[in-house]
């Protein structure tokens, strides 16, 4: 292994490690309710990313992605699909849906290569309309176990997957997008914190100077992973991130089982056993064709 491929992977991993935690850290900002979290997250992003874009000098090709309104548009729906995301994570998490929520991502890519067959035409080979047949299945067969469609799961799914589209046909680095998606939500996010705190339901001067600091690392927490996974793409193949995806959702179960202590009844690990099969057949046939479809 090169030098590059080994510290991409080491960077790929970091960035799927921080992801796998973060149901430790939300948690940790209560008693700020989701509102108020993602209106943290989101604003702080920002000015973590505009302090970045200043010492990389990275402010003309943020610029430059403003001035094409066909990349800003979809930006901007990105921005927006990424804030539902966090929002409903957040909540989830704090409302002890951990384990539904790694449901979600495990799911996200066979969503993902979905919209990639209806949306642009890509096509796939049978393995992998398989899996995509189990984990349907699997969903359903969790749908009854929960009484319920898994609507987190799915919204996470479909929201990440959404997002992952038009950041796809926008066409714009991973530092650079980001930057200009929080460019696009951070007012609305600063208006959001000011009707929470005219309404006396903010914490942020409220709980001491430890709760702020958690509140205001909010936004390091949400760039440095996504800073990692941009330079580890670079650095490494499609295929070996596409297996890496994985470790962030499986932390996420195992922490849902153990910390949370979140109940799996026979019929709930039946349903998920079926999405990690579909997966493994999905991976398997990406593996052997490497290349051929971009999940």
């Amino acid at each position: 292994m090169t030098t590059t491929r080994r510290s991409g992977t080491l960077l790929g991993l970091t960035a799927y490690l921080m992801w796998g935690v973060f149901p430790l850290y939300w948690p940790l900002l209560k008693p700020a309710s989701s509102i108020e979290i993602l209106g943290h997250r989101v604003l702080w992003s920002f000015i973590f990313l505009a302090i970045y874009a200043t010492i990389v000098r990275n402010w003309s090709e943020v610029r430059r992605v403003f001035g094409n309104a066909r990349k800003a548009r979809l930006l901007a729906a990105a921005a927006v699909l990424v804030s539902i995301n966090w929002g409903m994570y957040i909540w989830a998490v704090n409302a002890h849906h951990v384990v539904e929520t790694a449901l979600g991502y495990f799911i996200n890519p066979l969503v993902s290569v979905l919209f990639g067959v209806l949306l642009l035409k890509e096509r796939l080979r049978r393995a992998q309309w398989v899996a995509i047949a189990i984990a349907a299945a699997s969903v359903v067969v969790l749908a009854f176990d929960y009484g319920r469609l898994p609507w987190i799961a799915l919204t996470l799914a479909i929201s990440f997957g959404s997002y992952g589209l038009f950041k796809k046909l926008a066409g714009v680095d991973t530092f650079t997008s980001l930057t200009v998606e929080t460019a696009c939500v951070a007012p609305l996010a600063l208006a959001l914190l000011v009707v929470q705190a005219a309404r006396h339901d903010f914490t942020f001067f409220n709980e001491g100077a430890s709760h702020a600091v958690l509140l205001i690392l909010t936004g390091a927490i949400t760039a440095i992973p996504l800073l990692f996974f941009g330079a580890a793409a670079h650095r490494v193949p499609l295929s070996s991130l596409g297996i890496m995806q994985y470790v962030a959702p499986t932390i996420q179960f195992l922490l849902g089982i153990t910390v949370g202590k979140e109940l799996m009844p026979s019929s709930r690990w039946i349903g998920f056993i079926g999405v990690w099969i579909a997966l493994a057949v999905f991976t398997s046939s990406a593996l052997r064709n490497r290349g051929s479809v971009d999940a």
